[in-house]
């Protein structure tokens, strides 16, 4: 066979007949010789840096084997490719397999198929663009211009002379404190920036912002910046945390609600009244003279931190002050009709003087929101049920018009026990919504028409004993619960019979034995068993327990999340593998491991860093 190498766009020649000593020859290839397929060349990681070297312009696609957009998109690729191969001068076109080079997809951060990149004198330069073939052509071509360079970044680079006077001065602007060597910043960072550009053209335009965590300390100790990447927004200087989407679009749509007014003005009489007799949630009106109010604008000032999780309207109008019973400079909660008791109020005001406090508004929206027994359901979970301890009552729940009497039958024996517990919060909620939190309960297959379980502090649960519900059988379970005579439902594998390795293993029963002993410092992996990560890091791990295995006041440790409930919030698990470092003195705070380096060298740094109670130097170690 004839082997040829390329340069930079010719294509590779063969001959159907090999001749003797081949076998050698091909024994010799080192890996960089770059393949040709219709046209368009084949890189991999051995090849890449080299085949790149002098080269001015390169238009490389990632694309995946199985991925049908990069099934569909191949024969239009081989004509992009023969298009500027045409080019004078010509411009290869290439692709990488991201799924065999993994170096290269995750150096140049591939996170979907297919993935184009113009290389530039050896630097990425991102393709946004449509995935056609006029698109791409224009764009490579472009680019390829001698006297082309790079558009300026839409995102500001904030520093400690600029910060404040940017900021201060932004009716809004979202700003993002990042490390360079922080890979989710690296992978924020392109969607940022396309963000930075869809905002800047807005009107009127959204600024959108970077600090460099790490060179500005200062500012980001002063804002709280404990990891990276954090993002927050500003208004006229004063920060509010950003809990929306990491990529362009997500981006985009978030930070264009955010600027608007975070309360909605309401005319008419019949738009409040229809909430108040349909709604869901608490009906929030300010009720204000006009917008040049003085408490009007405390009352936004107010729903700015609330926004996402609150609905907030106001009006200027007589009617519906009159409505609601309120004057200008109050704000009205009003209950929905389906949610009110003889045992509560159906409102509740409070009059905003200037002297107010916003925090003070704040804490009236945050007391009155909920009813005294509220209908608890998977969208406002996270908004509203988030106190504990929570009783929650499950069965059939549905308001709608043939069952709203059944439903509120089995209420009203929850709210007759629920005005005797203030200190805890009350919600029934549907069945098939929360099946699977019924089934880790053990109430699943209960038989009962209505079932009660209490969410206790720290990730603990309580289940009531299959029974007819009625109110003075909640009220013992409640009563049982409250004097701590209650043993918590927890999921669990079965406890090890042989537990002597050198990575300990705990399952929910022994998870209190082993994490929370305050004799000793934990270090604990949550993992799954199909997660490939995990898998990976077992050797290490395992070689980790076996170098710190004569440390009587550490543990190393492991539980499988996905068969053993963590009885403890402050041990969240939001992917695999979480690594948690617990320390003797201080069980309920543990430093969550987020260094990149799973190595034994890279735990063995942290664990020198926070463990309370190492026997062995660090020399010895």
């Amino acid at each position: 066979m004839l082997r040829f190498y390329f340069c930079s766009f010719c294509s590779m020649l063969s001959a159907e007949n090999p001749k003797e000593g081949d076998d050698e020859e091909d024994d010799e290839d080192d890996g960089t010789e770059v393949k040709d397929e219709n046209g368009v060349l084949v890189l991999t990681d051995s090849n890449f840096d080299t085949f790149m070297e002098g080269k001015d312009t390169v238009l490389v696609e990632f694309y995946a084997p199985w991925c049908g957009h990069c099934k569909q998109f191949a024969s239009e690729y081989e004509k992009i490719a023969q298009s500027l191969k045409e080019n004078d001068p010509p411009i290869p076109v290439a692709k990488v397999d991201a799924t065999k080079s993994s170096s290269l997809a995750s150096r140049f951060e591939v996170s979907g198929y297919p993935t184009f990149k113009i290389m530039k004198k050896g630097e990425p330069v991102e393709y946004d663009g449509a995935k056609n073939e006029q698109a791409i052509v224009a764009q490579v071509k472009e680019v390829a211009q001698p006297d082309w360079k790079p558009p300026p970044e839409a995102t500001l680079v904030l520093t400690k002379d600029n910060f404040d006077d940017v900021v201060n001065n932004a009716d809004i602007i979202l700003v993002e404190f990042y490390a360079p060597w922080c890979g989710h910043c690296k992978q924020l960072a392109p969607e940022y920036e396309k963000a930075a550009k869809d905002l800047s053209q807005r009107s009127p335009p959204i600024p959108l912002a970077k600090v460099d965590a790490t060179q500005e300390k200062d500012i980001a100790i002063r804002f709280g910046v404990s990891g990276y990447p954090t993002l927050k927004i500003f208004r006229k200087g004063k920060a509010f945390d950003y809990n929306g989407p990491r990529e362009k679009s997500g981006i985009v749509d978030y930070m264009s609600e955010q600027a608007g007014p975070p309360s909605k003005q309401v005319q008419m009489v019949k738009q409040v009244s229809e909430l108040i007799k349909d709604g869901d949630d608490a009906v929030i009106v300010g009720v204000f003279s006009s917008e040049q109010d003085t408490t009007y604008d405390l009352y936004l000032e107010a729903c700015h931190v609330l926004r996402e999780d609150f609905k907030f309207l106001h009006t200027f109008s007589l009617d519906l002050a009159k409505l609601l019973k309120a004057s200008p400079g109050q704000v009205v909660m009003v209950q929905p009709e389906k949610f009110r008791s003889k045992y509560e109020k159906a409102s509740h005001t409070l009059t905003i003087k200037d002297s107010t406090e916003v925090s003070e508004v704040q804490d009236f929206f945050k007391k009155h929101i909920l009813p005294l027994v509220g209908h608890r359901k998977q969208s406002n979970d996270a908004k509203r049920y988030t106190k504990r301890p929570l009783v929650v009552v499950y069965y059939g729940v549905d308001f709608g018009f043939d069952f709203r009497k059944a439903t509120q039958f089995w209420r009203s024996k929850v709210l007759e026990v629920a005005k005797d517990f203030p200190e805890y919060t009350f919600a029934i909620a549907d069945e098939e919504d929360y099946s699977d939190e019924l089934k880790s309960l053990g109430l699943s297959d209960s038989g009962e028409e209505v079932n009660v379980g209490i969410l206790g502090a720290g990730g603990k649960k309580f289940a009531m004993e299959p029974e007819e519900l009625d109110s003075e059988v909640l009220r013992e379970f409640i009563m049982a619960f409250k004097k701590g005579k209650l043993k918590p439902v927890i999921k669990s594998q079965p406890v090890p019979k042989n537990n002597k390795g050198p990575v300990k293993v705990v399952v929910g029963k022994t998870f209190d034995d082993i994490v929370m002993d305050t004799k000793k410092d934990v270090l604990i992996e949550f993992y799954a068993p199909w997660c490939g990560h995990c898998k990976k890091l077992d050797p290490d791990y395992t070689a980790l327990g076996k170098k710190y295995k004569n440390e009587k006041n550490l543990v190393i440790a492991k539980m499988d999340a996905t068969a053993n409930d963590v009885p403890h919030d402050s041990y969240k698990t939001e992917g695999f593998p979480t690594i948690y470092f617990a320390p003797s003195n201080s069980k309920q705070s543990p430093i969550k491991f987020e260094g990149g380096d799973r190595t034994i060298e890279g735990f063995s740094k942290f664990l020198e860093q926070h463990a309370t109670k190492l026997s062995q130097s660090k020399d010895e170690l």
